[in-house]
């Protein structure tokens, strides 16, 4: 299975049985919220994922590779543990580069919201986001 079938598979059981064998040990991950090397890092970052938030689903709009770069189009959902369960949705983008190895060695989300309006989508569910 070469590294988009294994994309493709994460994306549709995210968070849950993720292959972190397709990323480099020093991976650089970067967000709108966080920034960090290592792939004990970024496990640790899904593991918090899916302990906080519940019913996480990720879908996959669109995955394409030209060259070293792999593009991904998703939105992200889950439910957040306040009383109330408010429904959140981030949709955005990731790039992806891979080293001559086939290995993930950077990924890059950005968002099509702000940070802000994602806090907002706890609070006013059915505000403008």
């Amino acid at each position: 299975m070469n590294t988009l079938e294994i994309l493709k598979k994460d994306y549709t059981f995210f968070p849950m049985n993720q292959t972190y064998t397709i990323y480099a040990d020093k991976v650089h991950f970067k967000d709108p919220l966080t920034e960090f090397y290592g792939i004990e890092r970024y496990k640790k970052m899904i593991a918090f994922m899916s302990h906080w938030f519940q019913e996480i689903k990720m879908d996959l709009h669109q995955i394409k590779q030209e060259d070293d770069l792999i593009e991904t189009i998703w939105t992200l959902y889950w439910k957040s543990p306040l009383p109330w369960r408010p429904q959140i949705a981030i949709s955005g983008r990731s790039e992806l580069r891979v080293n001559p190895e086939g290995l993930i060695i950077s990924h890059y989300d950005y968002w099509d919201i702000s940070g802000w309006n994602v806090l907002k989508q706890h609070f006013f569910p059915k505000a403008d986001h």
